[in-house]
C-alpha cells in the first residue's frame, strides 16, 4: 500500500498503519489510518503528518531514505492521528515521537487545547497556525487549509498538487460530525466552500483507507462522493447533519 513518489525534488510517502507499519497492532489494522511523510529531497528534510501507532518506525523509515525529520503536522486531535487513549487502547503518537526527536508539532490554533489533552504534550511543543499559512520544509511549501467540522481545528495540507485531507474529506464520505467539537454546518462549509473549490486535478489523500483506492483526483471525488452532491446547506444537513 505504501505509495511513494520517487520522482523529482518532492519526497512524498503515503503509509497505511497496520499494513506498512505497526503491522502487529490490531487497533492499527482495524482503524486503517494513513500517515504521510513529505519533504524536500534535495535538502534531505521532511515532516510527518499524523504520526500515530508507529512514530519510531516512521523516523527510522525517513532515516533509511536519507531524510531528516524537521517537524510534525497534525490534521486534528483524535488519538488515532496524534496518539493517546482510544476507547481504552493506548496509541503511540506525537509524545513518543518527541521522545525520539525534538521537532515542532504544527496544529491549527483552535485545536491546541484538544491536542494537548489527548496527546499528552505541552503547549510549548506546539506551533499554532491559522488558516491559509505556509509551512516550509527545505524549499518546499506546505499550505494549511483550516477545515472545521469534524473537529474545531481540523486542517488539511496542500503541497505540489496534493491535498492531505485528514478526516475532513475521504474519497467516499467525510469525517463524523457527532463527536465532541464537531459541527455539521461548519463541515458543509469546509467541504463545499473550501475544498470543493480547489482545482479538479488536485489529488486527494485521505486520513483513512475507507475506499478501494488510496487516492483520487478531486474531480473524481466530486463525481462519486455523496457528501459533495447536495446543492444547498439545508439539503446537506438533512442528509448528513446527524
Amino acid at each position: 500500500m505504501d505509495n511513494a513518489d520517487s520522482s523529482g525534488p518532492l519526497y512524498f510517502r503515503q503509509l497505511l498503519m497496520g499494513r506498512d507499519l505497526a503491522t502487529r497492532d490490531p487497533v492499527a489494522r482495524q482503524m486503517v489510518n494513513f500517515a504521510y511523510l513529505i519533504g524536500d529531497r534535495a535538502r534531505g528534510e521532511a515532516i510527518v503528518v499524523d504520526p500515530a501507532y508507529a512514530p519510531s518506525e516512521l523516523v527510522d523509515l525517513l532515516e533509511a531514505d536519507g531524510m531528516r525529520l524537521v517537524g510534525a503536522l497534525a490534521t486534528h486531535y483524535h488519538a488515532d492521528h496524534v496518539g493517546g487513549d482510544l476507547f481504552g487502547h493506548s496509541i503511540a503518537g506525537v509524545a513518543e515521537l518527541l521522545d525520539k526527536v525534538q521537532v515542532p508539532v504544527h496544529v491549527q490554533r483552535a485545536e491546541v487545547p484538544w491536542v494537548t489533552r489527548t496527546a499528552g504534550i505541552g503547549r510549548e511543543d506546539l506551533v499554532e497556525h491559522d488558516g491559509d499559512e505556509v509551512i516550509s520544509v527545505g524549499d518546499l511549501e506546505i499550505r494549511t487549509v483550516h477545515t472545521p467540522g469534524h473537529t474545531p481545528g481540523s486542517q488539511c495540507f496542500l503541497v505540489e498538487g496534493r491535498l492531505v485531507a485528514g478526516d475532513t474529506l475521504f474519497l467516499q464520505g467525510c469525517g463524523r460530525t457527532d463527536l465532541p467539537g464537531s459541527d455539521p454546518a461548519a463541515m458543509y462549509d469546509s467541504l463545499v466552500n473550501r475544498l470543493a473549490r480547489l482545482p479538479d486535478e488536485v489529488v486527494v489523500y485521505p486520513g483513512h483507507l475507507y475506499s478501494a483506492e488510496a487516492s483520487a483526483t478531486l474531480g473524481e471525488t466530486k463525481r462519486w462522493n455523496p457528501v459533495l452532491a447536495p446543492r444547498s446547506a439545508a439539503e446537506w444537513l438533512a442528509l448528513f447533519g446527524g
